[in-house]
């Protein structure tokens, strides 16, 4: 039986589009620009990026967003696509990159003032297959990725790339649905499947990237864990404690968080060979993370909370509660939290602990 994809971003993306209006002809969201709109601040956003004193935010129908004043004011960029777009990284002050719905990887060479297609899901598919179609041999993991690459195609490409991790302006990735995988060595000019390549056997969906202590991890469906292994080019599985899914990681010192459904969270400080569940003051799903220059951990929640740790993530606190149709992304910027989430962009003034 197939996995139903269930990552809170993506759920809340698609309850957009569902609740929103109906038009008579249908434009394709791979095809057709985003559409500029005015109170775009005010809407639901689902991912942020800290970029020097810049924060670019991305959501629904393709929105992108840039402030310069600390959040204050927002301005919407144009965009090519009009998919949702769930998650943005960038490498340095000018490169950037964010994915969404239908397998959009989309690029910036500027900040984020302007924006490019590097992929969709419809090309990824078609990579997949033949990439696979070329690999010698009849292993589990080779006949695994044909399997799902047809599935792929058949899907017409409408997979969600979930996260999307660059290590430099060179090597990065963009997982997704179903174990959807792909690594760039070129800044995404091309890119090669890895679905062979990751102990995830059941097709789990990939969630989050991230690398924490020189290692880069995967955090994904029913508490899958995975490591990239150098010498083997391999993502191999590290055992977690919880079968609940996990939707982000974090560090705190020499401490690797895991968090996600209902509030569960786990610390290691042996790089995942044993764990500690953390007791949270909260049930909520945590989907946000970011740490301050003093090293204060702050973790962000489905029911708008801000949980703040001031030891490296063993215990935690409330900092501040109740945002609105709560939190689904958080840049930490100098004293305050930008929050995006379904009331849209705000800032939260952080009360630290003494």
């Amino acid at each position: 039986m197939r996995n139903i994809l269930f990552c809170p971003l993506s759920f809340f993306a698609v309850a957009c589009i569902a609740t929103g209006t109906v038009h008579a002809e249908f434009a394709d969201p791979m095809q057709s620009p985003a559409v500029v709109n005015s109170r775009a601040a005010h809407e639901p956003m689902l991912a942020l990026a800290q970029v020097g004193q810049r924060v670019v935010a991305v959501g629904p129908r393709g929105a992108i967003l840039v402030s310069d004043d600390g959040a204050a004011h927002w301005r919407q960029v144009q965009v090519p696509v009009s998919s949702d777009l769930v998650a943005v990284t960038f490498k340095s002050g000018e490169l950037g990159w964010a994915v969404g719905h239908d397998g959009q990887v989309l690029h910036t060479t500027d900040g984020g003032n302007t924006w490019t297609q590097q992929l969709d899901g419809r090309r990824a598919a078609k990579l997949m297959s033949e990439y696979y179609a070329k690999q010698q041999g009849d292993s589990p993991d080779i006949r695994a990725s044909r399997e799902e690459a047809k599935r792929f195609e058949a899907d017409q490409g409408g997979r969600p790339f979930l996260d999307v991790w660059f290590d430099n302006e060179h090597s990065g990735w963009v997982i997704g649905s179903f174990n959807i995988i792909f690594h760039t060595d070129n800044g995404g000019k091309t890119w090669v499947p890895w679905f062979d390549r990751i102990d995830n056997p059941n097709a789990l969906n990939l969630h989050a990237m991230r690398r924490i202590g020189g290692t880069l991890y995967i955090a994904g469906e029913q508490g899958l864990l995975v490591k990239l292994d150098p010498d083997k080019q391999r993502f191999v599985a590290v055992p977690t404690p919880s079968k609940g899914s996990l939707f982000g990681l974090a560090s705190a010192g020499d401490a690797m968080i895991v968090y996600g459904l209902l509030g569960s969270a786990y610390r290691s400080t042996d790089g995942g060979t044993t764990w500690n569940k953390i007791a949270l003051p909260t049930g909520a799903s945590i989907l946000a993370s970011g740490e301050l220059p003093d090293g204060q951990l702050i973790l962000a929640t489905q029911a708008g909370e801000l949980l703040e740790s001031a030891n490296q993530g063993a215990t935690f606190r409330v900092l501040a509660e109740h945002q609105p149709g709560g939190i689904f992304a958080m840049a930490l910027h100098g004293d305050t939290a930008v929050v995006a989430g379904a009331a849209g962009l705000t800032s939260i003034t952080l009360s630290k602990s003494h």
